[in-house]
């Protein structure tokens, strides 16, 4: 037989680390080691009972399962602009100016497809969310990183990226509040990716998901003058509404991009099952009561034994952290930060996530997962100062 080979691209990327490693997490659990996980964002409670409603009765309708439209239903668009209107005081045209996704990593692929050609180039943040680098190399685009350091309190350095060669760069990638170093959105840094944009003419897109969870301030990229004609913003239920497994996200951004995305987008999937669309648009609804309840009152909780976790492994961090994260730096003594994860999964059962999977800045970093309960929390911090660390 002759022998077949992957397409080209496969060489440019690897296994994502999360799906690698919970394989092993997995066979680790077949053999009875009850590993707590506190690695991936994946919360672990339930939407409010309203949205479970709405999914339930409109599934019963006997008409509610055909095709539905690319761009989405209308009153998931309107709930959408309602939503930024509400929360962020921006105004949107839902016919225009909203487009729902299924989950942010189809917009990040749809968005990239939309503006940007094979071996042009993409700004990505170091450290950021590792699918801003895969889905670039797999379209054939240069990736270059702009850092992100502890000093700068994990903001950009608009000089240095100025003295960066911009010649073929068309999207900047950024992300606040920040993944994984929890880092809280600045007005300052959206006014200066804005006037970056502008002057260069690249397209900045933010990836707005963690402005919920135990931040005090919620801003949006789109509230700064100007914003719109250069930026994309992303958004989600996946972590503000306790929706991971919905695929349910956002692309707010002037019409002519919303246009350019769409053309993508209605070429490789159709619309979102409609009781699921009407279900998101009940969540966006819910109350001021139900966000702080499910958003900063249980977090708050948990951050608390994360913090007491980050101390028994010998990490210093940032008391000021946002987001379902606790972003920490390891102590000198480990040669790197996979030799403490790896200990951590193996002797005290805990799955921890090593930095080095954001990029090159988070080498020296672990980072832990709000997202299981404060009972298991607890454990998982007995079982790690029950061994020898040092």
């Amino acid at each position: 037989m002759h022998p077949i080979s992957p397409a080209q691209r496969l060489a440019s990327v690897s296994e994502y680390y999360f799906s690698r490693k919970l394989k092993e997490v997995a066979q680790l659990n077949a053999q009875g080691m009850d590993i707590i996980s506190l690695a991936i964002g994946s919360p672990d409670q339930p939407p409010s009972d309203a949205t479970i409603e709405t999914l339930c009765r409109e599934a019963r309708c006997p008409d509610a399962h055909g095709y539905q439209p690319t761009c989405g239903i209308p009153q998931l668009r309107e709930a959408m602009a309602q939503f930024y209107a509400r929360w962020y005081g921006v105004s949107l045209d839902p016919l225009t100016e909203i487009q729902p996704l299924i989950g942010s990593k189809e917009g990040i692929l749809h968005v990239t497809l939309a503006l940007v050609n094979p071996g042009e180039r993409v700004l990505v943040p170091n450290p950021g969310y590792p699918t801003y680098t895969s889905l670039s190399r797999l379209l054939g685009c240069e990736v270059c990183y702009y850092d992100l350091l502890p000093e700068y309190g994990w903001q950009p350095d608009f000089e240095a990226l100025e003295r960066m060669d911009l010649t073929g760069v068309k999207l900047l990638w950024c992300n606040y509040p920040h993944m994984p170093t929890g880092a809280a959105a600045q007005r300052k840094t959206y006014e200066q990716l804005v006037d970056f944009g502008r002057r260069h003419g690249i397209v900045i897109v933010n990836d707005n998901p963690y402005s919920f969870i135990l931040g005090q301030e919620r801003l949006s990229i789109l509230q700064v003058e100007g914003a719109r004609d250069v930026c994309i913003e992303f958004n989600s239920l996946s972590k503000s509404h306790n929706m991971p497994g919905w695929r349910v996200g956002m692309i707010a951004t002037n019409a002519q991009f919303i246009q350019w995305i769409l053309r993508v987008k209605s070429n490789i999937d159709s619309g979102t099952f409609r009781p699921l669309q009407l279900a998101a648009a009940t969540a966006l609804e819910n109350t001021d009561e139900w966000h702080t309840a499910a958003n900063v009152d249980v977090y708050a909780r948990r951050r608390h034994i994360a913090e007491e976790i980050m101390r028994a492994l010998g990490c210093t961090f940032d008391p000021s952290q946002v987001g379902m994260f606790l972003w920490g730096r390891i102590p000198d003594c480990y040669a790197d930060v996979e030799v403490l994860t790896e200990r951590i999964l193996h002797e005290a059962r805990v799955f921890l996530t090593p930095g080095f999977i954001f990029g090159s800045n988070g080498q020296r970093y672990v980072r832990i997962s709000l997202c299981a309960s404060e009972a298991r929390m607890a454990e998982a911090l007995q079982r790690i100062q029950a061994i020898n660390l040092p």
